[in-house]
């Protein structure tokens, strides 16, 4: 990190309103922002905070309904806010880009990778037709990309959610701007991936002499990739300091309140809500596991034909376990494990490891290929999949969703939502009975029972949670997978869900499959730890021990590729 020289970007009273059904809103306030050439400048705060809407008012790309409503935008002594639409795309891309939070979903999903780092290299006259298949393959190998020859040929969807992230930046830096702009760059990504993608962003953009202006969530990625921190609440900014000193000397209430909610080593599930409240009764201590075994894997396998041998067809037309060993894939690779009752067992590794493969398949969303899924006595995987669905069991094995928003009908209340489960196998009948029951699930879970009756776009991240928690403990199953609960959640909301499901899992004596890429949450919430590489298990062990004084080379990379905020 580079101390400022000079200013590149000087935002003043920057305010911005967007006009909704109810009137106009302010989303940004009065906001001060400076970047100084060379300098990486956090914003952090939570959603709605007002993060991304200053970024994109910097880069004059917000929706219809939003407007800068007060305030300058100074770039490199440019006027932006009151230059023409073709002084600002001019800009864009060349002088100023942006690296967006969803990889996929900035990128064109039928046009080829290659082509796509083309037309930005056209469009700002970066290079001739003749050269720019040329400089798109070098914008791929820039970015650590293996292979980036044949990337070039491959669409969006052929890539992992870390190769698209890379090939976002390679867009972003192609033109060489002097400002990027990253707009939580690594949500979603296992810690290794995000570690890989933060390293390759600092790395280019001091080989380029670039500014950068990360926007994130994680108080612990900004604290180790940032030279200042500017913490944005309710659309204002409340607090700028230095990142030292910002985690050293928290001046503002909000600030303290972020940093108290960061899981941490230390801190227990209690010591992450916020001061203000209340506790409840229940005590948020792990249990030692120590019940009769309710599921058992073993020597589970997952094959899949690989890409190219065959394709679709083969596989309509070759019945199971039919495929030559050299033409499959093995994303689950002989791996056994056991989860007892009232046990929570977290099961963790990058990204392509297994573990969301496995925790289908003992969901029975998915089929194995060989071994034994044991469940209260009974090998479940001998049941097909489709025919699970309808069986008592299935109220048994429930499952909470990693995202909160895609795994809610969006023309489903929350009430009708939660009531689903209850309609095909809850043997509960009566409008008056299921909403009775609806709103019992609502205040066991937290959830006012006054949002009932919204649709999933009128709650928060937070909201819409609680409704998927809900839902799964609807028919009081005994086992509940947990896909990566909070990973889309601002972290005080995280705290409150994490120690809401803490309380759930006593209070209903559940046991929990943990599925996560997060190892300090791992931590707070399970009681054993499983780590996956490449279809295997590779180490386990009660998590304090495994976390603490890890066996595997493997694990001890995971462990330090964690960004620790100095709490």
């Amino acid at each position: 990190m580079t101390e400022s020289t000079s200013t590149l970007l000087d935002v003043k009273d920057l305010t911005v309103e967007f006009a909704t059904r109810r009137g106009i809103v302010r989303a940004v306030q009065n906001v001060d922002l400076t970047v100084g050439k060379g300098e990486t400048v956090g914003i952090v705060g939570e959603s709605g905070s007002g993060k991304s809407v200053t970024s994109y008012a910097v880069m004059r790309i917000l929706d219809r309904a939003g407007r800068i409503a007060d305030g300058a935008i100074t770039f490199s002594g440019i006027d932006v806010r009151n230059a023409s639409e073709s002084e600002v795309r001019d800009l864009r891309g060349r002088e100023i880009s942006m690296v967006f939070q969803n990889p996929r979903a900035a990128l064109n999903p039928i046009r080829k990778v290659g082509h796509q780092i083309e037309d930005v290299l056209l469009e700002h006259l970066q290079a001739s037709p003749q050269d720019a298949k040329v400089k798109a393959i070098e914008a791929l190998q820039k970015v650590r990309i293996a292979r980036p020859d044949e990337r070039y040929h491959a669409y969006p969807f052929e890539l992992s959610g870390g190769m698209c992230q890379r090939v976002v930046i390679a867009l972003a830096l192609a033109c060489r701007p002097q400002l990027l702009i990253a707009d939580e760059p690594t949500t979603g990504l296992d810690v290794t991936t995000q570690k890989a993608v933060m390293d390759l962003i600092v790395e280019l953009t001091r080989e380029n002499g670039m500014s950068t202006i990360l926007i994130t969530h994680d108080l612990g990625l900004a604290s180790a990739y940032c030279d200042r921190v500017v913490v944005m609440e309710k659309g204002k900014v409340v607090e700028t300091a230095k990142s030292a000193q910002i985690f050293k000397s928290p001046q503002h209430a909000y600030t303290r309140k972020l940093m108290r909610s960061t899981p941490r080593i230390g801190a227990n599930l209690r010591d992450l809500l916020p001061e203000d409240m209340p506790v409840p009764l229940t005590p948020a201590k792990k249990t030692a596991g120590g019940g009769a075994s309710l599921l058992s894997v073993s020597n589970l396998v997952k094959e899949y034909p690989r890409q190219g041998v065959g394709g679709t067809l083969a596989t309509l037309f070759r019945r199971k376990n039919e495929f030559p060993q050299s033409e499959v894939f093995r994303a689950v690779d002989g791996i056994s494990f056991e989860i007892k009752r009232g046990e929570s067992v977290g099961l963790v590794g990058e990204s392509g490891c297994g573990k969301s493969t496995t925790s289908m398949m003992v969901m029975r969303l998915l089929d194995a290929t060989s071994g034994h899924i044991t469940f209260d006595g009974e090998d479940i995987a001998a049941i097909p999949a489709k025919s699970f669905a309808g069986l008592p069991l299935r109220k048994r094995i429930q499952m909470v969703f990693q995202d909160p928003t895609d795994s809610l009908n969006p023309r489903f209340t929350a009430a009708r939502a939660i009531a689903d489960p209850i309609y095909r196998l809850g043997g509960l009948r009566g409008r008056d009975a299921v909403r009775a029951r609806c709103e019992e699930l609502a205040r066991q879970v937290g959830l006012p029972v006054e949002l009932l009756d919204r649709f999933p776009h009128q709650l928060s991240g937070g909201q819409k949670a609680r409704v998927g928690i809900a839902r799964a403990i609807a028919l009081k199953p005994e086992l509940v997978i947990l896909d990566e609960p909070t990973a889309a959640l601002d972290v005080s909301v995280q705290a409150v869900v994490l120690n809401l499901l803490e309380d759930l899992k006593h209070s209903l004596g559940m046991s929990y499959l943990f599925v996560s890429h997060d190892l300090n949450v791992v931590r707070l919430l399970c009681d054993r730890v499983i780590v996956m590489r490449a279809g295997k298990i590779v180490e386990e062990g009660e998590t304090e021990a495994v976390l603490s004084a890890p066996k595997t080379d493997y694990t001890r990379e995971l462990l330090a590729a964690i960004p620790h905020p100095p709490l």
